[in-house]
């Protein structure tokens, strides 16, 4: 992410609105006190690691002292024989003995503050509106549930091959069918988005109706 620290909060940032064949609709003003006003890189940085810890399944395990197969006798008597002492063949120091201090199954997850989390949200988007990230589209919805039509609407975006999220108002399954099966293309309500999701992938594909949505908890802080 290449944006300063703070973003200005007395500049609005001004995106252009596009219809589905990627021609100029109309020109709107974001006013980055909607989002919180300030990025804090940090802030950022904790939450995407608490989101990548919790995808972690903790499952790994492997084989200590006490559980590998071998006898628990001594190889050979302590001293006398002239070669280094030697306790079981379960020992760590042999080939086939168990594993000193190895990895046991645990769980990784951890829980950020709930404020925390939806700053960082508003962070991760006004991040992509500084970077000149967004595309704002007025409707999005295709006429037909088609995987091909979405592509072509993504294509006049000029986001062919270009990871991106798509959001929108609520719950749109027309637009989440269409668009599953495009490699890199992601669909999440507005109100669903988190700082991981949002800044995983390079664009930020908006309809009119979820910018709206995204604005609105701000607008009652």
């Amino acid at each position: 992410m290449s944006t300063a620290d703070q973003t200005d909060k007395a500049a609005p940032i001004r995106v252009t609105v596009v219809n589905r064949r990627g021609e100029t609709v109309e020109t709107i003003q974001v006013d980055p006190a909607d989002f919180g006003g300030t990025i804090n890189k940090q802030l950022l940085h904790d939450c995407v690691l608490m989101y990548q810890a919790n995808q972690r399944a903790g499952t790994h395990s492997t084989l200590r002292r006490g559980e590998v197969a071998g006898s628990t006798k001594k190889l050979f008597r302590q001293k006398g024989t002239g070669n280094a002492r030697a306790g079981t063949r379960r020992t760590n120091k042999r080939r086939g003995g168990g594993t000193a201090k190895g990895p046991k199954p645990r769980d990784y997850s951890y829980r950020l503050p709930k404020k925390a989390l939806q700053s960082a949200t508003r962070m991760a988007v006004l991040s992509k509106f500084a970077d000149n990230e967004v595309t704002v589209v007025d409707d999005l919805t295709p006429t037909a549930t088609k995987t091909k039509e979405m592509a072509g609407i993504l294509k006049a975006l000029k986001l062919e091959g270009i990871s991106c999220l798509i959001g929108t108002q609520g719950l749109q399954p027309a637009v989440y069918k269409s668009a599953r099966n495009i490699r890199g293309v992601g669909v999440l309500p507005a109100a669903e988005f988190n700082a991981y999701e949002v800044l995983r992938r390079k664009q930020l594909v908006l309809t009119r109706a979820a910018l709206d949505t995204l604005r609105k908890p701000a607008a009652k802080a």
